[in-house]
């Protein structure tokens, strides 16, 4: 009898034993979807700085600060074509297309391990063949995490509406 007590002390004993590692091991997972959601709040914010300054970059003319954000892979999408890293520069630099103001009415971020899409709905005045234009458009910009930091993959214009929504 005395061994069948100390068999279900020890069965109750290890079943105890165990809640109590399930529940160290939720404590732990939640902490660490806390701070996986802290680095990802901080990355897109991150992005939506560097995006910005990227408006402003284009704005300027200032193909030197580009060069370094553009990856030599990155292709870029506009109305009027596709072309890699070197024409985007070239077109900034000559001013064939001078992004003159990027207004930036909403932007939407998603996050995926070392890479970012990021979209923004801007109104774009742009200085093209001798004219001063604006457009709507929803702008997707894909960013890689790399050794160097973040590289801009590809920047593409889709022309909307100005009562084109991003669902977020």
């Amino acid at each position: 009898m005395k061994q069948y007590i100390f068999v279900i002390l020890i069965f109750a004993l290890a079943i105890q034993c165990t809640g109590n590692k399930s529940d160290s091991k939720s404590a732990i997972s939640n902490a660490e979807v806390n701070n996986i959601t802290l680095k990802t709040s901080d990355i897109e914010e991150e992005i939506k700085v560097l995006s910005k300054q990227k408006w402003e970059w284009m704005a300027n003319k200032d193909v030197e600060e580009l060069a370094v954000l553009f990856d030599d892979k990155s292709k870029f999408v506009h109305m009027s074509g596709t072309w890699k890293k070197e024409k985007e520069l070239d077109i900034i630099k000559t001013g064939s297309i001078w992004y003159k103001e990027a207004t930036v009415h909403d932007v939407a971020v998603e996050v995926f391990d070392n890479t970012v899409i990021l979209w923004n709905r801007i109104t774009l005045v742009a200085h093209v063949r001798g004219s001063d234009v604006s457009n709507e458009f929803t702008v997707t910009e894909i960013y890689h995490n790399t050794e160097d930091g973040w590289k801009l993959l590809d920047l593409t214009f889709s022309k909307v509406r100005d009562t084109h929504e991003i669902e977020h």
